[in-house]
This record gives C-alpha cells, sequence and structure tokens, in this order.
C-alpha cells in the first residue's frame, strides 16, 4: 500500500497536509479545553450555594442538638432549628443540582466546539488521501518497466484534457497506435503526475 507520492513535491505537500490536520486537530482540541473550562466557571454560584447549605444546615443542627437539653421546652426549640437545617438541605441540594448541569453543559461545549471543525476537515482529509492511497496502490501494480507506460497512456488519452494531449502530440492517438516510445512515455506522464508515481526508467 502506498501512503505517499514519488513525486517530491506532491510527498511534501501530503505530509505538510498531514502535519497540517494534526496541528489542526490539537488546535481545536485546545479550544474545545477551553470552552470546557469556561463554561465549568459558570458552577461558581452553585459551588458557593452548596458550601452555603452545608454551613447553614451544619450549624442549625448543632443548634438543635444543643437546645435538645433545655428542660421542658427543648423539644419545641428544637423544631424550628431542624426547620432551618432542612432549608439548608434544600440550599445543598439547589447547589448540586446547579453544578451537575453546568458540569454536563461544559463537557457538551468542549466536545461539539472541537468535533465539529475536526470533523468538517478531517473527513475531507481523510477522503483525498484514501482516494490517492487507492489510486497510487493500484497503479503501482502495473508499473514495472517502459513496457507498462503503454497501459498509462492510454488511460491519459481517456483521462487528460485536450488541451494538454495537444502539447504532446497532435495526433496522439495514432502515435500511440504506431507504437512512438516518446510520445507514449509523454501520455504516460501525465497519468502518473496525477497518481503522484514515478515512472521506471527508460530501457
Amino acid at each position: 500500500m502506498r501512503f505517499y507520492a514519488d513525486l517530491p513535491g506532491r510527498r511534501t505537500a501530503q505530509l505538510l497536509s498531514d502535519m497540517g490536520m494534526l496541528c489542526w486537530v490539537g488546535a481545536w482540541a485546545w479550544v474545545g479545553r477551553q470552552v470546557h473550562d469556561s463554561t465549568l466557571a459558570l458552577a461558581a454560584p452553585g459551588r458557593q450555594l452548596q458550601d452555603a447549605g452545608t454551613g447553614l444546615s451544619g450549624r442549625m443542627s448543632d443548634a438543635a442538638s444543643a437546645v435538645d437539653d433545655v428542660p421542658l421546652v427543648g423539644d419545641k426549640l428544637r423544631v424550628p432549628f431542624n426547620g432551618a437545617a432542612g432549608v439548608g438541605g434544600n440550599l445543598h441540594d439547589a447547589g448540586s443540582s446547579l453544578v451537575t448541569s453546568v458540569e454536563r453543559l461544559a463537557l457538551l461545549l468542549g466536545w461539539v466546539t472541537a468535533l465539529v471543525p475536526i470533523l468538517v476537515l478531517g473527513i475531507v482529509w481523510a477522503l483525498l488521501r484514501s482516494r490517492f492511497i487507492r489510486r497510487a496502490s493500484a497503479a503501482q501494480r502495473f508499473i514495472d518497466s517502459a513496457a507498462d507506460l503503454d497501459l498509462f497512456a492510454l488511460r491519459a488519452m481517456a483521462h487528460q484534457p485536450m488541451r494538454k494531449l495537444a502539447v504532446i502530440s497532435d495526433d496522439p492517438t495514432g502515435a500511440w497506435r504506431r507504437g512512438d516510445t516518446s510520445t507514449i512515455r509523454a501520455l504516460a506522464l501525465l497519468e502518473l503526475k496525477d497518481t503522484g508515481l514515478r515512472p521506471p526508467p527508460q530501457d
């Protein structure tokens, strides 16, 4: 399987493309992390509410325990303190709920921010790279000697633009039929350039 072109210019472009894709992934992963952390900062009020609720609940519970020992009225005095402790518990639960919601939102926004641009460019990059790999790998099997250029010359006449064929010969088909080696090689080079392969040495 051929992952990179033989031609230096195209191989360099492919290597730069791969490095660029890695940088793109790294950059958007960093941006996604920043979005996650920035969103997570919105959970600060929820944590403060948790702390306030825990503190209120603890103080009221301590107060309820302290007045419980008061003769005759201890049970009655304990009731409002227990109620206040319950309010503290509710505050803590509300703060926990807010923190959980913000954490989920931060996680979602972070992943979406990173994945959307990575996938958009990544799919295009993967399609182009896989297309080259398929074409180059398939073509490589047919290039063992100069005699194999005949096939690529024929493909060039079928696929290459007319203006490119006209530069090589006024009658490329006739030259191919006559077995004109220089014209066949020039035609084959057009096709091989598109696949990124180097032609075999001339016999």
